[in-house]
């Protein structure tokens, strides 16, 4: 290979963002547009747009959608990377677990310490983050949130989600980050068809209370188990495994109150602690 070849390869982008970036900027001063006008079309500022040009952040979608509206003959060509940009911004061990989760018919999850991410807020999302002292702070809480459109298509996965009380009542960022979280969870529970329930802080065990889990299922194809853990969460496809799952998930929702109680009880814990 020729130095000139090498040259030219180095210049490249190396990752999905650095692409995304680069093609952003190469639309951008082909229509000689500035950063500022391409952000007021974007509805973000100069910061952002020069941030994403540079492989520095991932943009929310609608980012990507305004560049395919701005640019001529995009064909929806800056949505199409931006999933690739998205899929890249979480870690590896991860992608499959959102994959899959993007396709799931049901959701089933239970948590005995924090909110579960797909029904965080932003703000509590960052908070938990910010705790890990991580250099990509944004661009996780940005693919974060990004998981959460799930929820919002015409059909959505049916979601069922059960707590330990004790998650509405560990104060994570601040008495405002946790009233906007937990009128959220409200919201979610009088939402059909999810489901919210919580297990009452009575001091006695029950089972499943020291991990936390999600079932996953699908119009086709097995159940699947998503294992939360440290320093990575991990699958379980054995046919034995997921039965073994569903029983916990179904003595659980026999331990937790009854599901109409869910939102009454966050209001009570919104009024006691967080007002």
């Amino acid at each position: 290979m020729s130095v000139e070849n090498e040259t030219a390869d180095a210049d490249l982008p190396v990752t999905p963002l650095a692409h995304f970036g680069r093609e952003v900027r190469l639309e951008r001063e082909r229509l000689r547009l500035s950063r500022e006008e391409l952000g007021k079309k974007a509805h973000c500022g100069y910061s952002l747009v020069a941030k994403v040009e540079g492989g520095e952040r991932v943009p929310r979608l609608e980012f990507a959608e305004a560049c395919d509206q701005v640019f001529p003959h995009a064909n929806g060509r800056f949505v199409r990377l931006w999933q690739l940009v998205l899929r890249s911004a979480f870690p590896p061990w991860f992608r499959k677990y959102v994959e899959l989760e993007g396709v799931a018919t049901h959701i089933r999850m239970f948590q005995c310490q924090l909110v579960p991410g797909l029904v965080q807020t932003e703000e509590y999302a960052r908070a938990i983050m910010e705790t890990g002292r991580l250099p990509n702070l944004d661009d996780l809480v940005t693919a974060r949130m990004e998981r959460q459109r799930i929820l919002a298509r015409e059909e959505p996965p049916k979601l069922w989600v059960i707590l330990d009380e004790g998650v509405l009542r560990r104060t994570v960022g601040g008495v405002g980050v946790m009233k906007g979280q937990l009128e959220r969870l409200r919201d979610l529970a009088d939402t059909a068809p999810h489901v919210v329930q919580i297990i009452p802080e009575n001091g006695k065990p029950y089972h499943g209370w020291s991990g936390s889990f999600a079932l996953l299922s699908f119009n086709e194809g097995a159940d699947v188990v998503h294992v939360d853990g440290f320093p990575r969460g991990y699958f379980l496809a054995e046919q034995d495994d997921v039965a073994s799952a569903t029983r916990a998930y179904d003595l659980l929702i026999a331990t937790a109150l009854p599901p109409n109680d869910s939102a009454p009880l966050i209001n009570s814990i919104l009024k006691e602690s967080y007002s």
